[in-house]
């Protein structure tokens, strides 16, 4: 049986998810020149013997160390606001899928296709093949097209629900009596593992989401078969 040890964190699968490591990436070098740049002043003042008892005022390190932080946040906020604007486009997606969440299980509609509508459940221990996941893995999976784009449409039929995916960089509340949508574009195929991550009661943490990512021809097949 695999273990989460094998799983790791998966690779981003998607651009969004791309453009948020380098986000992260970005932001992570900016965070450590800042804490260099602190941590050798505040050496060289611990170090530092020299006093000055006429100095009154300094208008020049006053302008810098108040400039500073204001020029840094531009440079944190402009790849934050254009990320967030990115997330949020939706641009005629090529198909529509429902995420509805229930205590405690996902039901699917594909609401392009006639009739297109199961349940996924976490597959109990006793039910799991050696090459898959406790915990994680469902008994229907959520087929998808990969280099295509696909609008997620989530809901709930009970308590608040979050639909997320990690790889996929998409994360959306499931509310009842509310519609949230989200989108999506897979680079290649394989599976991506998700889970709830909301707290909606006693076994929150046992309704999994598993994403299979195919090509066209392939999710063709599997429409027809169903």
């Amino acid at each position: 049986m695999a273990t989460w040890g094998n799983l790791s964190m998966q690779n981003a699968n998607s651009p969004i998810m791309e453009q948020l490591m380098f986000f992260h990436d970005h932001v992570m070098m900016i965070l450590i020149m800042i804490t260099m740049i602190v941590s050798y002043i505040m050496i060289m003042m611990m170090k530092n013997k020299m006093t000055n008892r006429y100095l009154l005022e300094g208008q020049m390190i006053e302008l810098i160390w108040t400039a500073a932080p204001a020029v840094t946040l531009v440079f944190i906020a402009l790849p934050s606001l254009r990320l967030l604007y990115l997330i949020d486009e939706i641009n005629n997606p090529i198909m529509t899928i429902k995420a509805i969440g229930h205590q405690w299980y996902w039901t699917y509609e594909y609401s392009d296709f006639n009739n297109m509508e199961f349940d996924s459940y976490m597959k109990p221990n006793n039910e799991l093949k050696s090459h898959e996941f406790r915990l994680l893995d469902v008994d229907n999976r959520t087929v998808m097209p990969i280099n295509l784009q696909v609008r997620i449409l989530v809901t709930s039929a009970d308590v608040i629900h979050s639909w997320a995916v990690p790889s996929l960089g998409i994360k959306i509340d499931a509310v009842p009596g509310r519609l949230n949508q989200g989108t999506t574009v897979m680079n290649r195929t394989g599976l991506m593992y998700g889970q709830c991550s909301e707290i909606c009661g006693a076994n929150h943490s046992f309704m999994p989401i598993v994403i299979e990512g195919t090509l066209i021809k392939n999710f063709t097949k599997w429409i027809n078969s169903m």
